[in-house]
């Protein structure tokens, strides 16, 4: 009898647990759903605004980044669409197009940076990276256990 309310009580507790994950996707899709909906330009506008609440940009400063955070915009909205169109073909990348696209990814990011640090005063520059740090540290605990398994594999 106890083994069977001890079952019980454990297949509660998972069922509970799979149902909050369950909850916690659906709304991560809809913020997702959500945000694809805007347009590269709106997308760069509020990124502005948030860069310019977290940095106390002035106006030009605020001019010149949204030129640069525009342009990263509609490129990474003609990088979706490409992705889509491959995913509803079904052609995945081979190891070469996957380390081009890596590579291509990392020039642009060393290049947003140089133009970033043209930009911004020094300490506005640090502030910025610290930040950076941060939300890459944020997402690598998102991903948690598969980073850790993908690097047991290596």
């Amino acid at each position: 009898m106890k083994n069977l309310i001890v079952t019980a009580i454990l297949l509660i507790g998972f069922l509970t647990v799979a149902q909050e994950k369950s909850l916690q996707n659906q709304e991560r899709k809809a913020r997702m759903e959500n945000r694809e909906s805007l347009t590269p330009e709106q997308q760069a506008e509020l990124q502005v605004k948030r860069m310019t609440l977290d940095l106390d940009l002035n106006a030009k400063q605020q001019a010149e980044i949204k030129k640069i955070v525009l342009d990263q915009a509609k490129k990474r909205e003609t990088k979706k669409t490409e992705w889509k169109a491959n995913k509803d073909a079904g052609k995945s990348l081979n190891q070469d197009e996957r380390f081009a696209m890596k590579n291509q990814m990392l020039d642009e990011q060393i290049a947003m940076k140089a133009e970033l640090k043209k930009i911004l005063t020094e300490g506005q520059f640090s502030k910025w990276e610290a930040k950076q740090a941060y939300r890459k540290e944020k997402m690598q605990d998102r991903r948690g256990s598969k980073g850790k398994k993908q690097k047991e594999r290596k």
